[in-house]
């Protein structure tokens, strides 16, 4: 609305009175420095169900999916180490196993050697087992070389520890290693014995004992560590013995193809 305001002239005596000046100011809010903008009129509860029923789901399903088979593939990538990324695992490791996840639900088993003899592959209704060193490991998943007819079938429904030292599969399928370092042992030769005094032949007979037993446990221990590290041959349980089964098992001599490889003693500074 318009106001009246009433401006004064400067008293001049040689000049007539002043006139009132009417001055015509706009006070409308649309004009202020401090309005406000008209706010955004919101949807209308129309326009929002016409949004929620043009929205599909599909997207972002596929959006799931895409990283999952991405993420599939990259962990088949880690686990595999590099083998493969759809997890066409040639030897998936244990915890992939069924029979792995059985065993450890069972908790191990205990057999006699005698109840280990029914696990050779013959009857394919079972697994096959191997012991060795009085450890049971189930080698189903190479039925081709541990069961009837394969190169290793000796080994199966036995613990031949004996066997794995000597390498006389079919001779050797017992856990007794009396006698085995034998194998490692130099011949006695009457003349090469002259060389040394009876001191010293006794020394070096005692230090050759001792490398020799070292070197069957090195032997056996090769082999028990393939088995519990390999992914493809899980450990199922354990051979169950009497105390003193030892006793009763008749002494084995060296095969022939581990005696072949013993070699004479060496004459002193000779070796």
């Amino acid at each position: 609305m318009a106001e009246v305001r009433q401006r004064k002239g400067k008293k001049d005596d040689q000049k007539p009175a002043t006139t009132a000046v009417v001055e015509e100011l706009d006070t409308s809010e649309s004009d202020t420095a401090t309005s406000k903008p008209k706010s955004k009129s919101k949807p209308s509860l129309k326009e929002r169900v016409d949004d929620d029923e043009a929205y599909s789901p599909w997207i972002d399903i596929l959006r799931v999916l895409s990283f999952l088979i991405v993420a599939s593939c990259g962990l088949s990538y880690l686990i595999s180490g590099g083998e493969s990324f759809t997890w066409s695992l040639r030897a998936p490791p244990k915890y992939m196993q069924l029979g792995w996840w059985k065993s450890q639900l069972r908790g191990p088993i205990y057999l006699t050697p005698t109840e280990l003899s029914q696990y050779d592959g013959s009857d394919e209704t079972k697994p096959i087992y191997v012991a060795i060193n009085g450890s049971i490991f189930d080698v189903s998943s190479n039925r081709r070389t541990y069961g009837p007819g394969g190169s290793y079938r000796f080994l199966a429904g036995a613990d031949a520890a004996r066997s794995y030292v000597t390498g006389c599969f079919a001779e050797d399928r017992t856990a007794d290693l009396r006698g085995v370092e034998a194998m490692f042992l130099p011949l006695d030769d009457a003349a090469v014995d002259s060389h040394f005094s009876a001191t010293q032949l006794a020394e070096l007979k005692e230090r050759e004992l001792r490398e020799a037993r070292e070197k069957v446990h090195e032997a056996l221990l090769h082999w028990v560590r393939f088995f519990e590290n390999s992914p493809k041959y899980p450990k199922v349980g354990y051979v169950k013995r009497d105390k003193d089964w030892l006793d009763k098992e008749p002494r084995k001599k060296l095969c022939d193809v581990a005696a072949k490889g013993r070699r004479p003693r060496k004459i002193p500074g000779e070796e």
